[in-house]
């Protein structure tokens, strides 16, 4: 049994208000080429299949477009969990026609029926041959009751209460039904959620989850009877706990300017029989190719304008210029365009630490909100405003808390 993890697609997200239809659809043309060429049996999409709950038709055409070139091709399953960023109903909407094609979608998790979580796939001649715990993201009101009066640890104590005993449910489910079918088939566990240690890349866009610690769950957590979990939301490829079979896939696609120089790849899981019994999962990374170069060109002016004439010869590159050199350069953006004149670069985006610096803080006409995440803003907040040092943790919990609500709204959208 051979499966194929990835998640953090993104499909629809711009850069810099750069759109990115060529390069999404490029990758999904490689990834089916690689599903026929690597004889994938199974496809595992951890979240964030889209990157907002209401995607273009543009976008949303090349998601089905790929979903019908794997169903024609030799990969018999397809299983596909929302993330934070996915809409569940949007996702869920065609799930009953989409299984005609064997593409199974979880797109919320269903608390009262968890068995509708647990997947056992089935190969042409109708032999089970993997069970899947399909464990979409869940959300804080899926997992957690709010009670008037509870302190903040008591609302993580019962996050990581609600985790647990949910993917301890599913999995349990998942035994009792290979227990039934008499097979030692194989129990892959599927989830998209920030685990402990886990690595990300500054501008990423990756969010935290939970509010308070439990945004970074631990590996414990997890069933031990899993003998692979294909995890999503953090971007860049990585085990957990230095696990090989608990792994991150990352993002196939650089997310941001801080991603370019990451390898970006997927995860291909073999599963073999011996004597009847499965064998431990043995995993190997299938490297993902650059489809469209992004380079961040940093320094001084001289140090930025040297680098400028390296890259003059590369096809389409897209640059994030970031000056931070001691002179105050006020058309900088002005000699860019002339240094980059005539050659295939084009720049996104510009900042300039000088004049940033020099401000102290305060806005200034070269510096726009590009230049700021939703924190910084906050924190600005707060510095203008003298917040004393004491009240400042009680005010960003309420922030984040605010902010997820706003998130998990958004996602819910009709």
């Amino acid at each position: 049994m051979k499966i194929l993890h990835t998640s953090d697609w993104h499909l629809g997200r711009t850069l810099y208000g750069r759109k990115r239809h060529e390069e999404f659809e490029a990758f999904l043309i490689w990834l089916a080429g690689t599903i026929q060429q690597n004889e994938i049996d199974a496809l595992l999409v951890a979240g964030d299949v889209f990157d907002t709950s209401a995607p273009s038709n543009r976008t949303q055409e090349l998601y089905y477009r790929f979903l019908c070139q794997v169903a024609a091709s030799s990969c018999r399953h397809v299983v596909v969990i929302a993330g934070n960023h996915d809409s569940p109903s949007f996702l869920n909407a065609p799930r009953e026609l989409l299984k005609a094609l064997d593409v199974h979608v979880v797109g919320s998790a269903t608390i009262e029926h968890p068995e509708d979580e647990v997947l056992v796939l089935r190969n042409e001649q109708g032999v089970p041959e993997l069970i899947v715990c399909a464990v979409p993201y869940l959300r804080d009101r899926d997992i957690r009751v709010a009670e008037a009066g509870e302190s903040v640890e008591d609302k993580e104590r019962k996050l990581i209460d609600g985790i647990r005993t949910h993917y301890a449910t599913v999995a349990a489910l998942a035994e009792q039904k290979r227990e039934e079918l008499g097979v030692d088939l194989p129990i892959v566990g599927m989830g998209h959620l920030f685990t402990a240690g886990g690595q990300t890349i500054d501008g990423d866009g990756v969010r935290e989850l939970y509010v308070g610690s439990l945004a970074h769950v631990t590996a414990g957590i997890f069933p031990a009877s899993f003998d692979y979990l294909a995890l999503g939301h953090l971007h860049v490829p990585q085990k957990v706990n230095g696990l090989e079979t608990i792994r991150y896939s990352g993002s196939p696609l650089p997310m941001g300017f801080g991603e370019a120089k990451q390898q970006k790849s997927v995860c291909h899981v073999a599963f073999g029989q011996h004597d009847g019994h499965s064998t431990t999962a043995s995993v190997q990374l299938i490297n993902v190719p650059v489809f469209q170069k992004l380079e961040r060109v940093k320094g001084d002016w001289d140090g930025i304008s040297s680098r400028l004439l390296e890259l003059s010869a590369t096809d389409k590159a897209w640059l994030e210029i970031i000056y931070d050199g001691i002179e105050v350069i006020g058309d900088l953006r002005e000699r860019l365009e002339i240094a980059i004149a005539g050659t295939q670069m084009e720049i996104l985006r510009i900042k300039n630490n000088r004049i940033i610096d020099r401000v102290l803080g305060q806005m200034h006409a070269e510096e726009t909100l590009d230049d700021l995440n939703v924190n910084d803003v906050f924190e600005r907040c707060l510095a203008v405003h003298d917040v004393p040092e004491a009240q400042r943790p009680k005010l960003h919990r309420a922030y984040q808390e605010t902010l997820l609500s706003l998130y998990d709204d958004n996602v819910q959208a009709e």
